[in-house]
């Protein structure tokens, strides 16, 4: 499932979130621009080594915030920031710019070292902002549990459109990630591949913390539509 659109229209400019945006395309430009050795190079310094990190080293434990900058090519920033693009506003307009970034970035890290805990020696660096916007999907099914999003659904060569509840949305994605996560614990293989506990790690952040972060404990039912 494609998603398109939500129901939901914030009522301020999301600065925040279009911060994030546009600060991850142009770390990607910069990536593009490296030939394949620099690259590497780049992704083995600025990447979350689980094994490294575990070393406490500030440099080690600083690439708990940078990786959440880089990515692994077009479908991969595409995707992650199209979803940031709808759900990211809609959660800044009610926690407002500034404890949004703090949760962002603290959602971010929480995945990172979900991460770590489940596969603590793997020294394949992980990079993406995926486990931080995790987290603002988990905020978002909490505080928008009544609003919709407008989905494509390929039905063989067909396009389909629907509306989905986001909180059938938001579940059945959560399920893919937990049992998906399930089946990476398998693999001994040193092989990259998805992060799928850093997802789940976020999104459960932001379900759980997001009281602390709703400012002024502002109404669900007001943002809703």
């Amino acid at each position: 499932m494609i998603p398109l659109s939500d129901t939901v229209r914030a009522r301020s400019f999301p600065v925040i979130n279009w911060l994030i945006i546009i600060t991850n395309l142009l770390v990607f430009l910069y990536e593009i621009r490296l030939t394949p050795g620099q690259l590497d190079r780049l992704v083995m310094t600025y990447g979350t080594v689980p094994a490294r990190v575990l070393t406490g080293q500030p440099q080690a434990l600083l690439t708990l915030f940078t990786s959440m900058f880089l990515h692994g090519g077009w479908l991969h920033i595409i995707g992650n920031l199209w979803v940031l693009f709808i759900f990211g506003d809609n959660v800044e307009d009610v926690m407002g710019s500034g404890r949004y970034l703090l949760f962002y970035l603290v959602s971010g890290l929480v995945a990172g070292l979900t991460q770590i805990i489940v596969g603590p020696a793997s020294r394949i660096p992980a990079i993406g902002a995926s486990g931080a916007i995790a987290g603002v999907l988990g905020a978002y099914l909490v505080l928008f549990p009544g609003s919709r999003v407008l989905t494509l659904v390929p039905v063989f060569i067909l396009p389909w459109f629907i509306e989905v509840p986001a909180v059938i949305f938001l579940g059945f994605w959560f399920i893919l990630q937990f049992f998906n996560g399930l089946l990476a614990l398998e693999v001994t293989t040193a092989l990259g591949g998805i992060a799928y506990w850093a997802h789940i790690g976020g999104f459960l952040f932001g379900i759980i913390t997001i009281p602390f972060f709703n400012r002024a404990g502002r109404s669900r039912a007001y943002y809703s539509s």
